[in-house]
C-alpha cells in the first residue's frame, strides 16, 4: 500500500472511530449528564463532568445529515445546505487571503531570520509570544482600526480585517518552517556552493529553498487550516455577515428549537479545514523530487 493510500485509509478510520463513540456514548451515557457535587438533586448546584445524552444536546448522525437536506428556516427557502456552502465558500476566498499574506510575511521572516542571526534571537521569541494573544480579543480591535481607514474614497473593507487576522495565525508555521528548512543544507554543499563563487541569493534559490521543501510543506498545510481557522474566529468576533462564523452563531442560538441545525456549519467549517490544508497538498505534487525526508506537521 502506498504511502498516500495509507494516510487516506488512517484518516477514515480515524472519521469512522468517532461517529462510533459519538453514537456509543449517546447510546451509553447518561441522559441528563453527570453531575459532580449537586446538593439535593440540584444538578445546577454542581459540576457537570459528562455531557448530556438527550436528543436535545446530542442529536444522531443520521439526524444532523438529514438536516442538510431539510429547509433551512420553513417555508421555501432552500436547503440548509446551500446557505452553509455559500457561506463556506465565502470564509474560504477570505481564509486564501489571509493565507497568502501569511505566506509572504512568515517568508520574508524566515528568511531574515536565517541570514542574520541577531534577527533569529531578537524576533523568534516576539513571534511565539504572538501566537498567545486571544484573537477574540483582537479581531474587534482590528475591525475598529481598519473603520477608520479610508483613502482616497476607498475604506477598508470588514472582510479584510478577517483577512488580516487569518494570516496573523498562518504566518507563524510558515516562518518557523522557513527557518529550519533553510538550515537544513550540509555544510558540504554550502561549500561547494562557494567554491562555485555563488553569493547569497543564488545559494538561498538554488540550494536552501529547495532542501527546506520538505519542512515549508508541512508549514504551508498547517497555515492553511490554521487560516480557516482565525478567518472562522474573526467573523464570529466582528459580526461579519455572509461567512461560515456568523452562521455559526446564527444556528447555534436555536440550537434549544432545532438541535441538528447548529452542526451543518460546523461541518462545513471543518470541510474548509480539510480542503485548505488538501489544496496546499496538490501543491506537493510537483514538488515531489525535494520531499525526501519530509517532516509531520
Amino acid at each position: 500500500m502506498s504511502r498516500a493510500a495509507a494516510s487516506v485509509l488512517w484518516g477514515v478510520l480515524g472519521v469512522l472511530a468517532v461517529m462510533v463513540a459519538w453514537e456509543l456514548y449517546k447510546f451509553l451515557g447518561p441522559a441528563d449528564g453527570f453531575v459532580v457535587g449537586a446538593v439535593d438533586g440540584e444538578t445546577g448546584s454542581g459540576v457537570m463532568i459528562l455531557p448530556r445524552t438527550n436528543d436535545r444536546a446530542m442529536p444522531h448522525l443520521w439526524e444532523m445529515g438529514a438536516r442538510l437536506f431539510q429547509s433551512t428556516s420553513g417555508g421555501s427557502t432552500p436547503p440548509l445546505i446551500v446557505p452553509v456552502v455559500t457561506a463556506a465558500l465565502t470564509t474560504l476566498g477570505i481564509a486564501a487571503v489571509g493565507w497568502l499574506i501569511g505566506v509572504a510575511v512568515g517568508v520574508i521572516l524566515g528568511v531574515v531570520m536565517q541570514r542574520y542571526r541577531l534577527a533569529e534571537w531578537g524576533l523568534l521569541p516576539w513571534i511565539v509570544v504572538s501566537q498567545t494573544v486571544p484573537l477574540i480579543a483582537f479581531a474587534p480591535l482590528l475591525a475598529s482600526i481598519g473603520s477608520q481607514i479610508d483613502r482616497g474614497g476607498f475604506p477598508w473593507p470588514q472582510w479584510l480585517s478577517v483577512a488580516v487576522i487569518a494570516s496573523y495565525l498562518a504566518f507563524f508555521p510558515v516562518a518557523v518552517g522557513v527557518l529550519r528548512g533553510l538550515e537544513t543544507p550540509d555544510r558540504i554543499h554550502l561549500d561547494l556552493m562557494r567554491s562555485y563563487a555563488s553569493g547569497y541569493w543564488s545559494t538561498l534559490f538554488r540550494l536552501r529553498f529547495p532542501a527546506a521543501v520538505p519542512h515549508l510543506l508541512p508549514a504551508l498545510r498547517l497555515a492553511a487550516a490554521s487560516a480557516v481557522l482565525g478567518a472562522v474566529v474573526a467573523e464570529v468576533s466582528i459580526g461579519m455577515r455572509g461567512g461560515i462564523g456568523r452562521m455559526l452563531i446564527q444556528l447555534a442560538g436555536q440550537a434549544s428549537s432545532d438541535p441538528a441545525a447548529p452542526w451543518g456549519p460546523t461541518f462545513g467549517s471543518i470541510a474548509l479545514g480539510l480542503v485548505a490544508a488538501g489544496s496546499v497538498a496538490l501543491l506537493g505534487l510537483g514538488l515531489k523530487n525535494y520531499r525526501r525526508g519530509e517532516a509531520t506537521a
